[in-house]
């Protein structure tokens, strides 16, 4: 048997490094699932609310919630999906696009920060805007209800933008209607208690001056703007943390993508040699 030449065992020699390889596999296998889920709830809900087949029914687009899920989950599916076959594939192409479309979203969030911080009075009034139409608009999408109520009650313990006052702004709870929520706060402004029985009209009237002594007690009254505020303020640590935690995942998968895109390049160079 010839021996074999050093040409040939360069050219058998493989230049792509499979730890890269599969671990940039692995890694949008996962991001590919979480966009896959988040799109797939999404269009559930969209067909809970019977938009997919009357997208009249879609009169808000910036307060629909089911609207960014679908949004996010589905930009995450696709450079999921170009990020796991680029790299089982060592398809070019694909992880091109794949570096790409994650650097144009990593610039953008960097300028989301920058002049998030720059223009931060100017970010609180575009909040406050959006607080108060999701109060207007508190009855009209069920998404968006549930949405508020989770905010209000699970997440800052608030009610309203600034105050609880700020729900007269709705139509069914302000006291010029003819409801019995009139002169009333959502059912998610009020306070968690030990009771067994659940009292699920106890922020009705919370408007009255009749309940100016029990209000403190029932409700809660400082609006959502500066609970928010409060809450970033007390968990900026890991919020910073977060954000540099997924920034670093980005820049990874950049520089893993070029790498593996180097290799495939030199290994087809080997092969042409």
């Amino acid at each position: 048997m010839r021996p074999r030449s050093r040409k040939q065992r360069r050219r058998e020699r493989t230049e792509v490094s499979c730890c890269i390889k599969y671990l940039m596999f692995a890694f949008n296998v996962v991001f590919w699932l979480i966009g896959g889920a988040l799109l797939a709830v999404g269009l559930w809900a969209w067909a809970e609310k019977d938009t997919l087949a009357n997208f009249s029914k879609l009169t808000n687009i910036a307060l629909d919630p089911a609207l960014l899920f679908i949004i996010i989950g589905l930009t995450m599916f696709i450079i999921g999906f170009a990020g796991c076959v680029g790299s089982l594939r060592e398809n070019t192409c694909l992880l091109l696009f794949f570096m790409i479309a994650l650097s144009i979203i990593f610039v953008l969030e960097l300028l989301l920060g920058i002049l998030g911080f720059v223009y931060k009075d100017w970010v609180r009034d575009q909040v406050e805007s959006q607080v108060k139409k999701m109060i207007t608009n508190y009855r009209d999408d069920a998404d968006l209800q549930n949405l508020v109520d989770w905010v209000q009650q699970d997440w800052l313990g608030c009610c309203g933008v600034h105050r609880y006052k700020d729900w007269e702004g709705n139509i069914y709870f302000n006291c010029t209607s003819p409801g019995v929520e009139a002169c009333g706060v959502p059912f998610s402004c009020c306070k968690p208690t030990d009771e067994v029985i659940v009292n699920r009209h106890c922020g009705y009237d919370m408007m009255k001056l009749t309940h100016d002594y029990d209000r403190n007690i029932q409700i809660y009254t400082t609006g959502c703007v500066p609970a928010g505020e409060k809450w970033l303020e007390s968990n900026l640590i890991p919020v910073a943390g977060v954000a540099v935690g997924v920034a670093l995942l980005q820049i990874l998968g950049i520089c893993f993508a070029q790498n593996l895109r180097s290799d495939i390049q030199a290994q087809r160079a080997k092969w042409s040699y």
